[in-house]
C-alpha cells in the first residue's frame, strides 16, 4: 500500500513539474513578445494576441503579466481584451464554430443556422459544451458575403449553409470525440 501512495505523490510531482515547466515556457514566450515591441504600450493587441495564442486564452494571471510588463493599469489591459470579439477569457474549446451574422448571411438565414447549432449543443453564443469539444461564436462580418450564409468551423469557412448542414458538422465532432 505505501509503495502505491508514494508512486501515485512521485507522479503528482512530476506532474506538477511539468506543468511549472510547460508555465514557464508560455511565460518565457510572452516575455520574448513583449521584448522585441520593445515594451511599447501601443503593442499591447499584438501581446494579446500572442498571450491568447500561447495560453489558449487570457487568464486573469496573464492579464496581470501583462499589465506589470507594459506598466500599464490592469483595467486598460482588461478593456481591450474584453472590447474585442477575438479575445477570449475563458478556455475555448476543442473545437470552434463561428456563425457569422453580418447583414447578407443575416438575410440568408445564419439566423436559422445559429438557433439550430444552439440547440443541437444546448449552449448559446460564447459559451462551450460542458465537455469543452465544442465552442460557439458569432462574428459581425466574415467577409465573406458571396457564399452568405458563412459558418467557419475550426477556422474553414463554410458557405451557403443551411441549419441541417451546419448541424450535421458539429454531430460530427460530438461523435468524434466518443
Amino acid at each position: 500500500m505505501q509503495s502505491i501512495a508514494t508512486e501515485t505523490k512521485n507522479r503528482e510531482a512530476k506532474s506538477t513539474d511539468h506543468k511549472k515547466t510547460q508555465v514557464d515556457k508560455r511565460f518565457k514566450t510572452l516575455d520574448i513578445t513583449i521584448k522585441r515591441n520593445h515594451y511599447r504600450q501601443d503593442a499591447l493587441i499584438e501581446i494579446l494576441h500572442k498571450a491568447q495564442e500561447s495560453f489558449g486564452y487570457l487568464e486573469p494571471e496573464v492579464l496581470s503579466h501583462v499589465a506589470k510588463q507594459l506598466k500599464l493599469p490592469l483595467s486598460r489591459v482588461y478593456g481591450v481584451a474584453t472590447f474585442y470579439q477575438l479575445f477570449s477569457l475563458k478556455p475555448s474549446g476543442v473545437h470552434s464554430c463561428v456563425v457569422c451574422l453580418g447583414t447578407a448571411c443575416y438575410v440568408k438565414g445564419s439566423d436559422r443556422v445559429l438557433t439550430a447549432i444552439e440547440k443541437e449543443l444546448k449552449i448559446h453564443v460564447g459559451e462551450t459544451t460542458p465537455d469543452g469539444n465544442v465552442s460557439l461564436m458569432t462574428a459581425r462580418c466574415l467577409g465573406a458575403c458571396g457564399i452568405a450564409p458563412a459558418v467557419v468551423f475550426d477556422g474553414a469557412v463554410a458557405g451557403k449553409q443551411e441549419p441541417e448542414m451546419a448541424v450535421i458538422k458539429v454531430k460530427t465532432w460530438q461523435e468524434d470525440k466518443e
